[in-house]
């Protein structure tokens, strides 16, 4: 693993909405910086990276019992058939961003 995706990979949490087991992703301060006019479902899309413990048959209707792969087309398709979780996904992920932000802040005033 190069030091680049070890980066990412911290920035990473598991969150659950509506029964699927979900890797989000921290954004980082450039990208908060430039979420600017962003929807629920942009966030939710980008910020989203993974997914444990899918199945085609959890995603789609007449899917097989089969892990389904995640892929960032994929996940497009699915998110975009689901409103009701666009906006405790995008909570989630801007949640995380303020914990970080909170905690550098801590961290510079103990110091």
């Amino acid at each position: 693993m190069s030091l680049s995706e070890k980066i990412r990979k911290a920035r990473e949490q598991r969150f659950e909405v509506d029964g699927l087991k979900l890797t989000i992703r921290r954004p980082t301060d450039y990208e908060a910086a430039t979420l600017g006019d962003a929807t629920f479902f942009d966030i939710a899309s980008k910020f989203v990276v993974g997914w444990d413990g899918v199945l085609e048959s959890d995603i789609a209707p007449g899917g097989d019992g089969i892990p389904a792969k995640f892929s960032p087309e994929l996940w497009a398709e699915v998110l975009a058939d689901r409103p009701a979780i666009w906006g405790p996904l995008a909570v989630a992920v801007i949640d995380a961003y303020k914990k970080h932000r909170s905690d550098i802040e801590d961290a510079e005033k103990k110091s």
